[in-house]
């Protein structure tokens, strides 16, 4: 079983930055792929971004050129840098790992708010 520690959620006035960090620890095989989703209030939860073993990065077309997705294989740890955020990105944003062994594992949310 593979756990899940996010931090670095927060309030924040639109235009602002924060970044996003989850570690992953436990039984951990290789991990294959890391990620970030979110659901906001009413919603469904909803791909954000991801980056795969070999770097290879994915987005949400809502967040392409606003957010990087990150990962330091050595700490299994996976970063999401958020700039120029908008009151629409309010949201419980979820890490998401996958282990070719573990299988899937998802943190338990950082809350981030993004308001004036």
């Amino acid at each position: 079983q593979v756990q899940l520690v996010e931090s670095g959620g927060g309030l924040v006035q639109p235009g602002g930055s924060l970044r996003l960090s989850c570690a992953a620890s436990g039984s951990i095989f290789r991990i294959y792929a890391m990620g970030w989703y979110r659901q906001a209030p009413g919603k469904q939860r909803e791909f954000v971004a991801a980056i795969i073993s070999g770097g290879s990065t994915n987005y949400a077309d809502s967040v392409k050129g606003r957010f990087t997705v990150s990962r330091d294989n050595a700490k299994n740890t996976v970063y999401l840098q958020m700039n120029s955020l908008k009151p629409e990105d309010t949201a419980v944003y979820y890490c998401n790992v996958d282990d070719i062994l573990a299988g899937e594992s998802w943190g338990q949310g950082t809350q981030v708010t993004v308001s004036s």
